[in-house]
């Protein structure tokens, strides 16, 4: 029998209880990348998102409950082969929670803001008339 790690509750997604630490501590120290998307897009986004948020046993960078939206801001640790391989594994579980994943790389984020910032707003629905 498997035991798992997992907080449950009806409101909110499965978590590592573990992770709220490191996820506060994550939240101090951004990168220079998710200050910025944080900055100047996410915070003043159309519906609330959390910074680091501790989903299963991963924190993510951004996520949305509303859009059911995790937005990943991925440094040079993800363009290895285990960084790869490790990050198809961690959007498969996040999507087996009905959750969207969207990366981009820092790159994307400093040199291409705009359009990163219109990539985002894709996932926001049409407004009824």
């Amino acid at each position: 029998m498997v035991m798992s790690n997992l907080k449950y509750g009806r409101y909110f997604l499965p978590y590592n209880p573990s992770l709220v630490e490191p996820a506060k501590e994550l939240r101090k120290n951004p990168t220079p990348a998710e200050r910025k998307l944080w900055q100047d897009y996410l915070r003043q986004f159309p519906f609330k998102v959390w910074r680091q948020k501790p989903i299963d046993n991963f924190i993510v960078h951004f996520y949305c409950s509303k859009l059911q939206l995790v937005i990943e801001v991925d440094g040079d640790t993800h363009f290895t082969e285990l960084g790869s391989i490790y990050d198809v594994k961690r959007t498969h579980i996040l999507e087996n929670y009905g959750l969207q994943v969207v990366r981009f790389t820092n790159d994307e984020v400093m040199n291409c803001f705009d359009g990163v910032c219109q990539c985002i707003a894709r996932f926001i629905p049409p407004s009824p008339l």
